[in-house]
C-alpha cells in the first residue's frame, strides 16, 4: 500500500517547460540521481494553451492564478518543446515527439510505440483518465467535437489505447471521459491516481469560434477559479494528492510559460529557484512519483520536479 504522509504545507510553483534544444542542455548532474519526488496517490495535471509566464504573471486578467502563484513558489527557467501544440502533448505523455511538427488527428499522427506513460500505469495496474471538456463519452474521440480537439489529448495517439484509431475502442472509451465526469469522482473519491485535464478551446486560453475575440487568459482564469476548488476541496488532493497546471508552449516563442503545482507534499512561503526545467522533467517526475519505468525518452535524461516537494525521511 501507498504510505499516507502527513502534510505540512501548500505550495503553488511557477515553472515552464522546455524546448527541444533547451532539453538536451537541460541535464544536470542530479539528473540521473535517484528519484527526489514524494510518493502521491494522485496526481491531477491540467493542461492550458499557448502563453507565456509573462502574459500570466502580475495580469490583470489572471486574478486566480496570480493568487495561486503567491502562495507558493515561481520557477523561471522552462520552457515548450516546439510549435504547434500537438508534439508538446506527445512529449508529456512519451519523452518524444516521433518526429511530429504539426496538429493533425491521429489518422495521421497515430503511433505503434508502447513506450508511453499511461501503457506503463495499466501495465503497473496503476489507474489513469484522461477527462476532456466537450467529449460525449460513448465513442473515443478521435475527430473534433465541438470545442474539444484532439491534439490536446496525447493519449489518443496511441494504437494500444485506441486500438489503432477505433472509434469503439473499449480502452479508450473507459480511459477517455467527458470531463462532466470528475466532478462525480471527486466527489465519491473515485479518482484515478492519474487524471489528465484538457478544457476546451474556450476554457484552455487558445481561443475558437465562440470566443476567438475575447480576452483567452481571463475566460482560462475564471475556468480556473470555478474549477480549481473543487479539486483542492476532494479527498483526493488533500489526502496524499497534487495539482500541476501548465501551459503546452508560449506565443511567438518556447517560453517561458507558466506552471502551477499545488501539493500538501510541497515547498511554500514563496519559495523559488532558476533551475532549468521541462516537458522532460514533468514526465520524469511522474514516472518517479508512480515508479514506472523505463524511463521515457528525453525523461530518462531530465531533471525532476523534486526541488518543489518536502522531503520525508
Amino acid at each position: 500500500m501507498i504510505r499516507k504522509r502527513i502534510a505540512a504545507a501548500v505550495v503553488v510553483a511557477a515553472a515552464l517547460i522546455g524546448s527541444a534544444m533547451a532539453i538536451t542542455t537541460a541535464t544536470s548532474p542530479t539528473a540521473q540521481a535517484a528519484a527526489s519526488v514524494p510518493v502521491f496517490d494522485h496526481i491531477v495535471l491540467v493542461m492550458f494553451e499557448n502563453h507565456a509566464y509573462s502574459q500570466l504573471n502580475g495580469s490583470s486578467s489572471a486574478p486566480y492564478f496570480n493568487s495561486l502563484a503567491g502562495q507558493g513558489a515561481k520557477f523561471t527557467q522552462s520552457y515548450g518543446v516546439t510549435h504547434p501544440s500537438e508534439p508538446n502533448y506527445l512529449w508529456l505523455e512519451a519523452g518524444d515527439n516521433f518526429g511530429i511538427a504539426n496538429d493533425a488527428g491521429p489518422s495521421q499522427n497515430h503511433q505503434s510505440s508502447q513506450a508511453h506513460l499511461v501503457t506503463l500505469l495499466s501495465q503497473a495496474s496503476i489507474s489513469w483518465k484522461s477527462y476532456q471538456e466537450d467529449i460525449i463519452g460513448d465513442v473515443c474521440p478521435l475527430t473534433d467535437i465541438g470545442l474539444y480537439a484532439p491534439k490536446h489529448n496525447p493519449m489518443v495517439f496511441f494504437d494500444d489505447v485506441t486500438d489503432t484509431n477505433d472509434p469503439l475502442s473499449a480502452p479508450c472509451i473507459a480511459h477517455v471521459r467527458p470531463y462532466t465526469e470528475l466532478a462525480t469522482d471527486l466527489q465519491q473519491d473515485t479518482m484515478p491516481r492519474y487524471a489528465f485535464i484538457t478544457p476546451n478551446l474556450c476554457h484552455d486560453m487558445h481561443g475558437a469560434g465562440p470566443c476567438i475575440l475575447e480576452d483567452q487568459v481571463a475566460l482560462g482564469d475564471t475556468w480556473l477559479a470555478t474549477e480549481v476548488p473543487k479539486i483542492l476541496a476532494a479527498p483526493a488532493y488533500r489526502n496524499n494528492g497534487a495539482l500541476l497546471i501548465t501551459w503546452d508552449e508560449g506565443t511567438g516563442g518556447d517560453g517561458p510559460i507558466g506552471m502551477i503545482v499545488l501539493s500538501p507534499l510541497a515547498k511554500g512561503g514563496g519559495y523559488a529557484n532558476t533551475v532549468r526545467y521541462t516537458h522532460s522533467s514533468t514526465l520524469r517526475t511522474l514516472q518517479e512519483i508512480f515508479g514506472v519505468t523505463p524511463l521515457l525518452g528525453d525523461a530518462a535524461q531530465a531533471t525532476d520536479l523534486g526541488d518543489l516537494f518536502t522531503h520525508f525521511p
